[in-house]
């Protein structure tokens, strides 16, 4: 068994400094930043905070609600393509750009990505 001496520290240990900004007001900052996908070299603007693939994080409802704020969610892998037709039928495909589709690693997992995929492509 590996035993480790060394100091830890923990939240009261660390300390944030601000720095001084330029800037007038907080409303002027932007949390956007635009991101190149390394294999399809697309880009994506937002803000880059997501919304877990947790069953219940990564919901439908969820990706609405902050959708509207531009920020991503994950969507958790156990909903069926039936659900995902709902969704995406009753409104759902505005919001699409700020949505990731989950997915595990079994056969069955991977056929349903793969019928999601066919039958909504974008």
């Amino acid at each position: 068994m590996l035993i480790n001496d060394d100091i830890k520290l923990d939240y009261s240990d660390v300390l944030i400094r601000p720095k001084r900004s330029t800037m007038n007001s907080r409303s002027d900052v932007s949390l956007k930043r635009t991101h190149t996908f390394l294999h399809s070299k697309e880009e994506w603007t937002g803000i880059p905070i997501m919304a877990a693939n947790m069953d219940t994080v990564g919901t439908f409802e969820m990706a609405v609600a902050i959708a509207n704020h531009k920020l991503f969610t994950a969507i958790h892998k156990h909903y069926e393509l039936d659900e995902w037709r709902s969704f995406i039928q009753g409104g759902g495909e505005e919001i699409l750009e700020y949505v990731a589709v989950s997915t595990g690693t079994n056969s069955r997992d991977e056929s349903r990505l793969s019928e999601l995929m066919l039958e909504f492509p974008n």
